[in-house]
């Protein structure tokens, strides 16, 4: 059983027992987390899709740890003009572990 979950303006496929790596969540490690905007669920055979959600279907997860992800660097220039800017950025993330899929209607 899984289902399509959306988090942080993206959409993610959910497992139990299997860690996502989401846009940041506030919260500790070891902190239960409700996501209750589940587009999809798949129960072996039978497909639920919401519109836009499906009623009473959830995903509970435990933060396992908050990171940031790798550095993307970025750089501008003008030629002829000598400006050259350099900086990078990492985009802080949340690793999610699964614990269940709530189906709903």
């Amino acid at each position: 059983m899984y289902a399509i979950v959306k988090t942080g303006g993206k959409q993610y496929k959910a497992e139990a027992d299997e860690v996502l790596i989401v846009e940041k969540i506030e919260g500790e490690a070891g902190t239960v987390v409700d996501l209750d905007e589940v587009v999809m669920v798949c129960d072996g055979e039978t497909v639920t899709v919401g519109s836009p959600f499906v009623k009473g279907a959830s995903v509970k997860a435990t933060i396992v740890r908050q990171a940031k992800g790798p550095k993307i660097d970025a750089f501008n220039y003008k030629p002829k003009k000598n400006v050259r800017r350099r900086w990078g950025h990492r985009q802080p993330q949340t690793h999610l572990r699964v614990t269940q899929v709530v189906a709903g209607k």
